[in-house]
């Protein structure tokens, strides 16, 4: 019977070295539009839909690091009165999970905190350290988070929780914070309630529409979610308002001719609402946080 579990570990372990393998792949296909989401199911003995559910996800978060100065450039800050409400007065000590290129770690560093800041991509990083060198950086991911248990007061993860597997990240969320320690979300969501908006997003999204849950249920260990939203207005340039486009995932993916397809037409957009200089664009921070139990 032993030597059945060994052999089990074994073929476990080889069973999740190939998928990584398989997942790396066909990261690649994509990246390199060498194939088709169809051609990469019938590969996988999968349907389309069955490829597209599997890996899609996984293949847009991992495209940042590709686009990492436009997105320092082009993404918009946070309110400074978001990190007043996700971070509880007593913390001192706290995690920005999925930091990126240091949006929100550099208002945590200005509030005066000890801030870790845990971040996959290499690109990213890179673009951290640069705005946010006082903070302990580290590679890392929601799902697996490189810190000793009950190290932190509080976490934060900012623009980034609907790319998180939450079986795997709540748990771990729980294993790093200290007892009664609070979890934050927050993502900033452009405004559709002013018309040039709305249109702009319909332009971005022509290829595909992202739907992010900007009010997950977190669940247990974790008490009752609170919430809250923040208006507030970002003015950026031209240049940068394009930027910001051109840095999400959706767009990062697509080839060349289509990208550059969909920000000839923004720009169009942009022009029709004589919108030249300087563009103030509206945003509503959602935010929700959660108590350790």
């Amino acid at each position: 019977m032993v030597d059945g579990l060994d052999d089990l570990r074994r073929l476990t372990e080889e069973i999740i070295d190939r998928e990584a393998h398989r997942t790396r792949l066909v990261h690649q296909l994509r990246r390199e539009h060498a194939a088709s989401w169809e051609e990469i199911g019938r590969a996988c003995g999968m349907t389309r839909q069955g490829a597209t559910r599997r890996w899609s996800k996984t293949v847009h978060a991992a495209s940042f690091g590709s686009a990492a100065d436009a997105y320092r450039r082009g993404r918009p800050p946070y309110p400074a009165s978001a990190v007043e409400w996700a971070v509880p007065r007593r913390a001192r000590r706290v995690l920005d999970l999925g930091a990126g290129t240091g949006k929100f770690t550099r208002l945590l560093l200005d509030a005066g905190l000890d801030v870790v800041a845990v971040e996959p991509s290499a690109s990213m990083r890179d673009q951290l350290a640069a705005v946010a060198g006082q903070a302990a950086i580290f590679e890392g991911t929601a799902e697996r988070v490189p810190l000793p248990a009950a190290s932190v007061d509080a976490v934060v993860c900012a623009q980034a929780w609907h790319w998180v597997d939450p079986a795997r990240a709540v748990p771990e969320m729980a294993r790093v914070l200290r007892p009664g320690g609070t979890l934050s979300l927050i993502w900033n969501i452009r405004d559709h309630t002013e018309p040039w908006v709305a249109r702009l997003d319909e332009v971005m999204h022509r290829h595909t529409r992202q739907e992010i849950d900007t009010e997950p249920e977190v669940g247990t260990p974790f008490g009752a979610p609170e919430r809250t939203e923040i208006r507030w207005r970002h003015t950026l340039s031209r240049q940068d308002l394009l930027d910001m486009v051109a840095s999400r995932s959706y767009v990062i993916v697509l080839s060349d001719a289509e990208r550059e397809e969909l920000l000839g037409d923004v720009a169009d957009l942009l022009d029709q609402h004589g919108l030249t200089g300087e563009i103030t664009l509206p945003y509503v921070t959602r935010c929700t946080r959660v108590r350790l139990a």
